[in-house]
């Protein structure tokens, strides 16, 4: 059963509680001075003050770990407030944390949580602090609510799901913990169509973990990012640029998996972008009637992108372009007209316009 499927029904997961108890005992045995038996064995004495910390704290263990989790989280409570300095506080956090994400009320665990991994990080449960951490994080992510007012589940948790994602990542780096929150974040970002965001999340995981198992599905989701951000001609191509050079290096590192994804055709796709976006900014300064621009623009085109589309229309228009050129800016353009026979097969030699300096 995971903490999601917990946080969700409502119920006291007994693998929490078994975990903690067994990670509990063996902090409490570890502090127990053994005696030497009749028969040479040793044993542990029989706990002779109940209400010594240990003995408190294994009671509130226990009534979690047979589904009590209200009676646990008194006695965690009482606990704390008795014994603020004791060396098993961190237990006990955890033992409340625990308890109110047995009852559903997941976001108060995270108070008792943070309190655990900030004031003790060489405790023995800190990790296991991170762990419910990411897993409420998780639930989060994945759209679990908040919530309101201990009633009905209203709160958009995002903020909250990112916060802890990130935190995780830092605390505890290069882990395998990191590593699934790095995941996981990247993966949020994508749900949620935060492209760039999600570029960036998945180029770090890229950059932090490059032996992992899901480095290549880090790299395909940031090239479908870079490739997905494009939002047409009229907006910024950066992103463009980025999916094309990503496409490129992952050519030469996993050959099989770029042909597998299918990299010459989007590759294809990108450079009919670039080229598509360059026309449009042409022919906005044609609008405008600058025509200088727009040719400046075109010249960008037909050297960097001759075999696209935008080229071969760029082509048809740009007699009309250069007739409204000076003669000195006219000299400077490349051979147009040859473009246009080897391209379009049109042949401007016996129909030159004429055109007044």
């Amino acid at each position: 059963m995971t903490v999601v499927r917990t946080i969700r029904q409502c119920t006291a997961p007994l693998w929490i509680a078994v975990v903690a108890f067994v990670t509990l005992a063996s902090q409490v045995h570890a502090q127990v001075d053994f005696k030497l038996a009749s028969d040479d064995q040793w044993i542990a004495p029989a706990d002779s003050d109940p209400a010594s910390p240990q003995s408190q704290l294994r009671q509130a263990q226990l009534a979690l770990a047979r589904g009590e989790a209200g009676r646990a989280f008194n006695l965690a409570s009482g606990w704390l407030d008795r014994f603020p300095a004791d060396p098993l506080r961190a237990h006990a956090l955890l033992l409340k944390g625990d308890s109110l994400l047995a009852q559903g009320d997941e976001y108060k665990a995270l108070y008792d949580y943070e309190e655990l991994v900030r004031k003790y990080p060489g405790s023995d449960v800190f990790v296991t602090a991170l762990q419910r951490e990411y897993e409420i994080a998780t639930a989060y992510a994945n759209g679990l609510r908040r919530k309101f007012f201990g009633t009905f589940r209203w709160i958009n948790t995002e903020d909250d799901a990112q916060e802890l994602l990130i935190r995780i990542q830092e605390r505890l780096p290069g882990s395998e913990l990191a590593e699934q929150a790095g995941m996981e974040l990247a993966d949020f970002y994508f749900r949620k169509r935060d492209l760039l965001l999600a570029a960036d999340a998945y180029d770090l995981f890229v950059k932090n973990y490059p032996r992992s198992r899901q480095v290549e599905k880090a790299r395909l989701r940031l090239i479908y990012s870079l490739f997905a951000s494009y939002k047409g001609p009229l907006y910024d191509a950066r992103g463009l640029f980025e999916a094309s050079a990503r496409l490129k290096e992952l050519q030469a590192l996993d050959p099989l998996t770029a042909q597998r994804v299918g990299a010459d055709a989007l590759l294809v796709r990108i450079y009919e972008s670039e080229a598509s976006k360059l026309l449009s900014e042409a022919g906005w300064y044609s609008y405008v009637d600058d025509p200088i621009s727009a040719e400046v623009f075109i010249r960008r085109l037909v050297t960097i992108y001759p075999k696209s589309i935008a080229t071969l229309v760029a082509l048809r228009e740009v007699p009309a372009l250069l007739a409204k050129l000076p003669v000195t800016i006219r000299s400077q353009c490349p051979d147009y007209s040859a473009l246009r026979k080897q391209l379009l097969g049109v042949d401007d030699a016996a129909a030159t316009p004429e055109v007044t300096p």
